[in-house]
């Protein structure tokens, strides 16, 4: 139970951070966002989201949840992510930045 509740702390501490953080910076100005919630991961929102559900689904304890979740997590996250990355690669600067983060879970090297 522990371990479900820090899951989801953090998983809705990183997805509120994150979506505030990205609503404020697009807001001053547009272009890729590469600080706070962002250095290390690239989309740090999905990641909290999936923290979030993974930790209800750890609660129940049984595995058709995880097949639910991760049917859910492939078609509809992986196919939004996949079109913000080609949404994101025109910008400037996008090379290097993706080769300095993950994906979901932060590049911590």
């Amino acid at each position: 139970m522990a371990a479900c509740i820090a899951l989801f702390t953090i998983g809705l501490t990183l997805m509120i951070g994150s979506d505030a953080q990205k609503n404020a910076a697009l807001a001053a100005r547009q272009g890729l966002i590469t600080g706070g919630f962002y250095a290390r991961s690239r989309h740090p929102n999905y990641l909290g989201e999936m923290m979030i559900y993974g930790a209800l689904a750890l609660m129940v304890r049984h595995w058709i949840p995880w097949v639910i979740l991760g049917a859910i997590w492939t078609v509809v996250f992986m196919t939004n992510i996949a079109a913000q990355e080609a949404s994101l690669s025109r910008h400037p600067g996008w090379a290097a930045y993706k080769a300095r983060t993950g994906l979901l879970l932060p590049r911590l090297f």
